[in-house]
């Protein structure tokens, strides 16, 4: 064994601590943790936004991998502190250093810890901060998050504001590569949340460049969140207070079955809500169930879920000392919050309800539906449970199950189509890979309530499969496959098969996705052979390189439509065996952006579906006709 003494202490100073662990501090080393980088630097910008002195804020990605985040605020402040050191020195390589703990500077802020702008220093190769204050521009380079040499004067100049580009080190996250997508949805969120507030996001590789500037608010970000969405009353209802707390909220109903509601606490998205939201909720609950019982509407008792069915809300406050759970601030934990959301919603929707009675009655209307389809949900669940669907113990007659018991080692291939179902049962590993088909289009959810769902025999037969259940008695803990592959074939159809598998995974099992258990298998499109020797090929880009690979004489070329093309043994070897086959694994990167193109694709109104397509058809590959 080894000795254990004084000497094996290890003491980590200045930032080696975020180097050795960045996953403390930025949630992993991944395209996670790589775009949070640019966050954590953005939210510093916005707390400027948030303090008045900031008015436009921009991002540029540059042909070499870096990224700048410029703004017009005050500037990081150039002047000595009492270390020794420029205090754009201390910032950027000092944990827990910074102007958020002094209350007079920011009133309220999204970096409360002081560990953003030197996390992203240690975590690059190199960093180049600008700052212009005081008539001046100043200029430091770093690299490895140390200083190459003090802080200086670059030069003259009338603006003020910081400006700092980073290059992330390759050596740390496992991609360097920024997506446009991914930062255009967080900025646009921003933007929503900062009425007036310019944010241009420019892409140098690409010479993309978009500008984000709503002076609705949170008005314009219900509408944006509401396209494709049949609303069922045109106004959109706003609340706001500007006190101590400051709350902003934004709501408006439409007629689909999810709730849709994002809180915000200091402009940082709280994805696992917390003590704002749970005011929020409980308020409405009991606003909605006193209307409900005094003007005698139904005779029914409305749940939460009731209430927040088919709700499309915003929920944003401005809190000057908010406690979140981890530096990734998930979840808001302050518990006098949600007595003071709670009694601000109920008394402004009071009034409203009484003022607008139409709308009013729109609105309890539409919960005590759901309260119906709920009650029809509950028995249709005891129907399939009485029919062995949904019990914990009885499996579907088509799954060919494996022998493997511990989830973390099992998956599942959900096929499409009995006749290919029946060749990946010949080819899979009977050990620790199971088996289900599933012949033809399951139904659309986003068209359906939870009643609907649980009648549909594909459906039920899916939901027992993996075991967890889904709604009110959803429990991870029970899902019998830690792996989930969605198996179909490479054409329109099996594409428009594999669409609405993930959208029930969306609206019924996100946590699912949310935890990484789900895959879609990529089967090859060609079969290339010459002579003895086949290799396989998944787009036109893979066959290309293999064609100049194997030389253009005496080549076979076979385009495959299905899975059923293929005997067990091709099937082993390019779709099932983990050695060799592809998978790509199902993420939730933005669940806005998530939210509004499911609902786009695969909801009732026509038009912002034909828009899209119009939109993208020029971007379109491998469409089979």
């Amino acid at each position: 064994m080894a000795e254990y003494n004084a000497e094996k202490i290890k003491v980590l100073k200045g930032l080696e601590a975020v180097r050795l662990r960045p996953g403390m501090f930025i949630g992993d080393t991944n395209v996670r943790g790589l775009h949070h980088l640019v966050y954590e630097l953005v939210d510093n910008s916005i707390d400027e936004v948030m303090a008045g002195y900031c008015k436009q804020v921009v991002v540029i990605i540059h042909n070499d991998g870096s990224v700048s985040v410029e703004d017009d605020g005050r500037g990081i402040p150039t002047g000595m502190h009492a270390e020794g050191k420029s205090g754009v020195e201390i910032v950027l390589t000092t944990l827990h250093a910074g102007g958020k703990f002094d209350s007079d500077t920011y009133k309220v802020s999204g970096g409360l810890h002081g560990v953003g702008a030197s996390c992203v220093n240690a975590l690059s190769k190199s960093l180049v901060v600008t700052v212009k204050q005081n008539g001046k521009s100043y200029v430091q380079k770093f690299e490895y998050g140390k200083p190459v040499k003090p802080l200086e004067v670059s030069g003259e100049t009338k603006e003020t504001g910081t400006k700092i580009t980073f290059l992330p080190d390759d050596k740390i996250f496992e991609t360097t590569e920024y997506k446009f997508e991914i930062l255009k949805s967080r900025l646009q969120e921003l933007a929503f949340l900062n009425s007036g507030l310019k944010i241009i996001l420019i892409d140098e590789r690409t010479e993309k460049k978009l500008e984000f500037c709503y002076n609705g608010g949170l008005k314009s970000f219900i509408e944006f969140l509401n396209t494709g969405k049949n609303v069922l009353h045109n106004e959109i209802i706003t609340l706001s207070k500007d006190s101590m707390v400051k709350i902003e909220i934004a709501m408006q109903y439409h007629d689909g079955y999810q709730e849709n509601i994002y809180s915000f606490v200091n402009n940082i998205n709280t994805i696992e809500h917390g003590t704002h939201y749970t005011g929020f909720a409980t308020a409405l609950t009991r606003l909605i169930n006193n209307y409900n019982k005094d003007k005698k509407l139904a005779d029914v008792s409305l749940t939460g879920n009731d209430t927040k069915e088919g709700l499309t809300a915003i929920i944003s406050v401005k809190v000057p000392e908010p406690q979140f759970e981890g530096q990734t601030k998930s979840k808001l934990g302050n518990s006098e919050i949600k007595g003071i959301v709670d009694s601000f919603v109920f008394e402004f929707l009071t009034n409203y309800f009484e003022e607008n009675p139409k709308t009013a009655k729109i609105i309890v209307q539409n919960c005590v539906n759901s309260a119906r389809a709920r009650e029809a949900a509950r028995k249709a669940r005891e129907l399939t449970k009485r029919k062995g669907l949904l019990g914990s113990t009885s499996l579907p007659g088509k799954l060919s199950d494996c022998q493997e018991k511990d989830p973390a080692k099992c998956e599942i291939f959900i096929v499409e189509g009995d006749s290919a179902g029946g060749t990946v049962k010949q080819a899979r590993t009977r050990e620790n890979q199971a088996v289900l088909p599933v012949f033809g289009k399951i139904l659309n959810v986003e068209k359906a309530r939870v009643d609907k769902v649980l009648k549909s025999d594909k459906l039920a037969m899916l939901i027992s499969a993996l075991g967890c259940s889904i709604g009110e008695e959803f429990d991870v803990s029970k899902l019998r496959y830690h792996r989930i592959i969605l198996m179909g074939d490479s054409d329109v159809d099996g594409s428009h098969i594999t669409t609405l598998n993930l959208t029930f995974f969306f609206r019924y099992l996100k946590p699912l996705i949310e935890k990484g258990y789900l895959y879609i298998a990529l089967p090859p499109l060609y079969q290339i052979k010459k002579g003895n020797k086949i290799r396989y090929a998944i787009n036109d880009n893979e066959k290309e390189v293999i064609l100049k690979e194997m030389g253009n004489d005496k080549i076979g070329i076979q385009r495959y439509k299905g899975l059923g093309e293929m005997n067990a043994e091709q099937l082993w070897d390019t779709t099932i065996n983990p050695e060799t086959r592809h998978l790509k694994q199902v993420t939730i990167e933005d669940a806005v952006e998530a939210d509004r193109i499911f609902s786009i694709l695969m909801g009732e109104e026509v038009p912002p579906r034909k828009e899209f397509i119009m939109t993208h058809a020029k971007t379109v590959k491998n469409l089979d006709v």
